[in-house]
């Protein structure tokens, strides 16, 4: 995988390893990243896996789902939501996750870290 501008990818998993509108979380560089296959719109996404509401390990075993055209994950435990594309709290609350962007490349999900 090619290093474009400033994000270096690294790999993170094989597509198959991440079930249709749902997510999963891999360890990359130290990191518990959630990464979710949003397959109704056809669009992967990666965040923290940390919900920072109460600091609990556990977006990417969160609900995956739309507000408005807005693509976003709810922490299943206590419901606060989160855009997937910005990393904004939905739910009027002031925290935030970190996003990253992802790419698929023969059939391996590759996540982007900035240099």
């Amino acid at each position: 995988m090619n290093q474009i501008s400033n994000i270096k990818w690294v790999a993170a998993c094989n597509t198959a390893d991440v079930p249709e509108n749902g997510g999963v979380c891999a360890l990359i560089q130290g990191e518990q990243i959630a990464i979710f296959h949003f397959a109704r719109l056809n669009q992967w996404f990666a965040t923290q896996n940390e919900c920072p509401h109460k600091k609990q390990m556990a977006l990417s075993r969160g609900m995956i789902g739309t507000q408005g055209d807005e693509p976003k994950v709810a922490c299943p435990f206590h419901k606060k939501t989160f855009s997937l594309e910005s990393g904004q709290c939905l739910s009027g609350d002031a925290f935030s996750i970190k996003t990253y962007p992802v790419q698929i490349e023969n059939g391996q999900v590759f996540i982007g870290f900035e240099l």
